[in-house]
C-alpha cells in the first residue's frame, strides 16, 4: 500500500509540476503521469531513496512543529553527558519489552560518544503503573539518581507498586521525599509535556529516537541510531 502511495505521489507530483507549465495541455499530463509510472515500475530500486527522502522531509516538518524544546530535559533526567554536543532524545515506558531491550544499546553509544546527551521522555502509555514508574522516575531525577532508578526500573520487569519500590531502593532514593516529589504538578506537566511532544511527531509507539533532523520508531539498534548520531555531528 505504502509503495502504492508513493507511486501515485511521485507520478502525480511530476505530472503536476508538468501541468504547471502553461505550455502543457491537459492530455499531455496523463500522457507524463503514465510515463512516470512506468518508469517507477521497471525500475523499482529507486523507490526505497524516494521513499527515504519522503520520509526525512515529513519528519523534518513534525521536528519543526515540536522547535527547540524537544531537546530540553526535565532537570535531571538525562543520561550520558548533561554538555554534550550532541542530543539524543528517546521516548521510553518502562512496561516497553523494546524500550528495556535498547538500554544496553543506548549504554554502549553513550560509551562511544562522549560528547553524547540523552534526553529521556517519559511517554507512559501501555498501563496505569507505567505511569506511576514515570513519576518515580522524574522524582528521582529531582533527587540527581536518575541513571540510577532507570536502569533499576527496567531490570525489575513489568512496573507495579512492589518493582517500583523495589527499584526506587535499589536506587537509594529517599522514598517519602519520592512520594512527595512524584505527586507535585510539574512532574504531571512534564507528562503531559511528553505525550504532546509525541502528538506533535506523529509518536504512536515506544521506544521512539529524536536525533538531529532524524526521528526513528522502535528498537532499531545501535548501528542505526550511531549513523543518525554521526550525521548530526556532521551538521554541527
Amino acid at each position: 500500500m505504502i509503495l502504492a502511495l508513493a507511486l501515485t505521489a511521485l507520478a502525480g507530483g511530476v505530472g503536476g509540476w508538468l501541468w504547471g507549465s502553461r505550455s502543457t495541455a491537459p492530455t499531455d499530463k496523463a500522457a507524463i503521469e503514465q510515463v512516470v509510472r512506468d518508469y517507477l515500475l521497471e525500475h523499482p530500486e529507486i523507490l526505497p531513496e524516494a521513499m527515504q527522502r519522503l520520509q526525512q522531509r515529513e519528519a523534518q516538518k513534525q521536528l519543526a512543529s515540536a522547535g527547540d524544546d524537544l531537546e530540553k530535559a526535565f532537570p535531571g533526567a538525562v543520561l550520558g553527558n548533561p554538555a554534550g554536543s550532541v542530543t539524543l532524545v528517546e521516548f521510553t515506558d518502562y512496561a516497553c519489552g523494546y524500550c528495556r531491550a535498547s538500554v544496553p544499546e543506548v549504554e554502549a553509544l553513550i560509551a562511544a560518544n562522549p560528547d553524547l546527551k540523552v534526553v529521556i521522555r517519559e511517554l507512559p502509555i501501555l498501563s496505569p503503573a507505567s505511569a506511576d514508574a514515570a513519576r518515580w522516575a522524574l522524582a528521582a531525577a529531582e533527587q540527581g539518581r536518575f541513571e540510577a532508578f532507570h536502569k533499576a526500573m527496567f531490570a525489575a520487569g513489568r512496573p507495579d507498586g512492589q518493582s517500583i519500590e523495589q527499584a526506587a531502593r535499589a536506587a537509594g532514593l529517599d522514598l517519602e521525599r519520592a512520594r512527595r516529589t512524584a505527586a507535585e504538578p510539574q512532574v504531571e506537566a512534564e507528562l503531559k509535556q511528553n505525550l504532546t511532544f509525541a502528538q506533535q511527531l506523529r509518536i504512536d509507539g515506544t521506544p521512539a529516537f529524536v536525533v538531529g533532523d532524524q526521528m526513528m520508531a522502535g528498537a532499531v539498534g545501535r548501528e542505526v541510531l550511531q549513523n543518525a548520531i554521526d550525521e548530526a555531528k556532521k551538521q554541527g
